[in-house]
């Protein structure tokens, strides 16, 4: 499986070659929706993981993690 830096670099070059008179095969559409999609979820998920470690320090001393107060919220994702 490619890393996300050769999906970044493949999205890159697809792009690239879109902007040619040539443009794209159908085939290389496909995959370049393919691998915009696999990293959105990717990119998703990286937020996520950050955002659920977010802790915050109430005025009243308590301490609320954004992730166990909103992690299971499926109206954020």
């Amino acid at each position: 499986m490619a890393t996300l830096e050769e999906k970044i670099a493949r999205i890159n070059e697809l792009y690239h070659k879109s902007k040619t008179e040539e443009g794209l095969t159908p085939e290389e559409l496909e995959e370049q929706q393919s691998l915009r999609a696999d990293y959105i979820a990717s990119f998703r998920a990286s937020l996520r993981g950050q955002l659920d470690n977010i802790d915050i320090l109430e005025k009243d001393g308590s301490v609320t993690n954004l992730g166990e107060k909103f992690g299971k919220n499926k109206n954020l994702n």
